[in-house]
C-alpha cells in the first residue's frame, strides 16, 4: 500500500481542505505533513462552515484517524481554540487525532519575532501571516526548537532557554513587547495538548503502510510558496511540494502513490509577491466577490487573476502529479469569455518555463475561450455540464497532459463532480 498525496498547485487557498474531507472516507489515516496555523482549510457541510488551521481535514469523519506529522509546526493556543470549537459540536476529537512527538512548537516569542522582522523590512516585507511560522522553522533548522515530545519531559527548563535566546534577538530588532499574558495562555494551552496521544509518527505511518491501510497525506499552502521552488523570498518556510511528504512524515520516496494536485479555475494570491496574471481591474474584483476571496486565516482580500498554465505546468512537474482537481469552477459562471495564460513574454522573447525571477517586465500571453454562461453549482454529473465548460476542461487536460478527475462547483462537500 502506498501513500496518496493531496496538495495545492498555486499560491495556496486552492480548496484542499474540502477535497480531503470529500475523499477521507476512502482512507484510514489523514496526515498533515508540513506548515502550521498559517494554513486555513475550509470545509462546509450541513450548512456550517469550518476553518481548520493545525488539524487535518479528515477530523469530521468518525472512522478516520488524523495525524499532525513531524513536519508541522504547532501553536498550542490556536490548537486549543480549534479543539474547543470542534468539541462544542459534540465531537470526541481525542480519539481520532494523534500528534507526532517530533512536531515543533510555536512559542509566543516566535510570533513577536515574526512581527518584528516584518516591521524592519518595511516596504519589502513578504506578507507574513505573523503566526510565528518562519521563526519556528528557523529554530528547528538551527537545532534550538521545542518539540511536542518535550512536553513529556523538562518543558519549562527548555522553554526558558529558548525564550532567553529570543529576548536577545528582540533587543537587536529594538522591538517593544510584553508577553506575560501570552505566556500564561500558552502554558494553559499545553494542558489541552496533553489530552492527546503523542506518537512516534514515522513508525505509525509505516505500520499503516505495511498493514495495507490507505493513507492520504495532506499538504498546506501551495507549491508556488515552497521554500526552495516557490517565488522566493515571497514563500512560506517549509517544503509544500510532494517531496515534503517524505521528510514531513518519515516515509520513503518509493512509497508515494497517487498525487492529486488541486487548483482553482483561476488564480489567487494573498500578501506580497509576483503574480503574472493578476487582474487589478473590475474583472479581478468580480472574481474576488463571486469567489468570496478573502483569507480564511488572515481575512485579507486575495489578489485574483486568470489561470496560469506556465506556473501550473511547473508545479505539476515538481510534484509528479497524477490527477488534477479543479475547484471554484462555478465562480466563472457569468463570464462571456475566459482567458488562459499559456506563456510569458519577456521583452521580445516568449517563454514557456517558470523563470528564476518574475518581475514587472513579464507579461502573460493569453488565449481566450468562450464562457459557459450557466450556473453549474447545482450540477452533480459530468453529463449535466455545458459543452463550453467541458471544452475548457479538455483544453486544460491536453495542455497539462494530466486528467482532471474531480470538479468542485461550490463550497459544500456535496458540490463535487467525479469526472472519471
Amino acid at each position: 500500500m502506498k501513500v496518496n498525496v493531496i496538495l495545492g498547485l498555486q499560491w495556496g487557498d486552492e480548496g484542499k481542505g474540502k477535497i480531503v474531507d470529500v475523499l477521507s472516507p476512502e482512507y484510514k489515516l489523514i496526515a498533515r505533513f508540513q506548515g502550521g496555523p498559517n494554513a486555513g482549510h475550509t470545509l462546509e457541510f450541513n450548512g456550517i462552515k469550518h476553518v481548520l488551521h493545525n488539524i487535518p481535514s479528515g477530523v469530521f469523519r468518525e472512522n478516520t484517524l488524523n495525524l499532525i506529522g513531524n513536519g508541522v509546526v504547532l501553536d498550542p493556543v490556536i490548537f486549543k481554540k480549534e479543539i474547543e470549537k470542534i468539541e462544542n459540536m459534540g465531537i470526541n476529537i481525542t480519539k481520532n487525532l494523534y500528534i507526532s512527538r517530533k512536531a515543533h512548537l510555536i512559542l509566543p516569542s516566535h510570533r513577536l519575532l515574526d512581527a518584528a522582522s516584518e516591521k524592519v523590512k518595511g516596504k519589502s516585507k513578504i506578507g507574513s501571516t505573523l503566526k510565528g511560522i518562519g521563526p519556528t522553522y528557523m529554530d528547528k533548522t538551527g537545532r534550538n526548537g521545542l518539540r511536542i515530545g518535550d512536553i513529556e519531559k523538562n518543558l519549562q527548563d527548555k522553554y526558558q532557554v529558548l525564550r532567553e535566546k529570543h529576548k536577545s534577538l528582540m533587543q537587536i530588532y529594538d522591538y517593544d513587547y510584553d508577553i506575560r499574558n501570552e505566556e500564561i495562555e500558552w502554558f494553559e494551552s499545553i494542558e489541552t495538548l496533553k489530552r492527546f496521544t503523542f506518537v512516534d509518527s514515522e513508525y505509525l505511518v509505516n505500520q499503516y503502510i505495511n498493514d495495507g491501510k490507505p493513507i492520504l497525506a495532506e499538504g498546506a499552502q501551495g507549491s508556488l510558496l515552497d521554500i526552495d521552488f516557490g517565488t522566493y523570498p515571497y514563500v512560506t518556510s517549509s517544503n509544500t511540494i510532494c517531496a515534503g511528504v517524505c521528510t514531513g512524515l518519515g516515509i520513503a520516496p518509493s512509497l508515494i502513490g497517487e498525487v492529486l494536485g488541486v487548483f482553482k479555475a483561476y488564480c489567487t494570491r494573498v500578501g506580497s509577491g509576483p503574480f503574472p496574471t493578476e487582474l487589478t481591474n473590475d474583472t479581478g474584483e468580480a472574481i474576488r466577490n463571486k469567489g468570496h476571496e478573502f483569507g480564511s486565516t488572515t481575512g485579507r482580500p486575495r489578489r485574483c487573476g486568470w489561470i496560469d498554465l506556465v506556473a501550473l505546468k511547473y508545479s505539476i512537474m515538481l510534484n509528479g502529479v497524477t490527477q488534477l482537481v479543479m475547484t471554484k469552477a462555478d465562480v466563472l459562471d457569468s463570464f462571456d469569455t475566459i482567458k488562459v495564460a499559456t506563456a510569458y513574454k519577456m521583452g521580445s522573447e516568449t517563454i514557456h518555463h517558470f523563470p528564476f525571477e518574475i518581475d514587472a517586465g513579464i507579461e502573460p500571453v493569453y488565449i481566450e475561450m468562450k464562457g459557459w454562461k450557466c450556473d453549474i453549482s447545482g450540477k452533480r454529473q459530468k453529463e449535466e455540464l455545458p459543452s463550453e465548460f467541458i471544452h475548457y476542461i479538455h483544453f486544460l487536460e491536453t495542455e497539462l497532459n494530466i486528467p482532471v478527475t474531480y470538479i468542485s462547483v461550490g463550497p459544500d462537500r456535496e458540490q463535487i463532480i467525479k469526472m472519471r
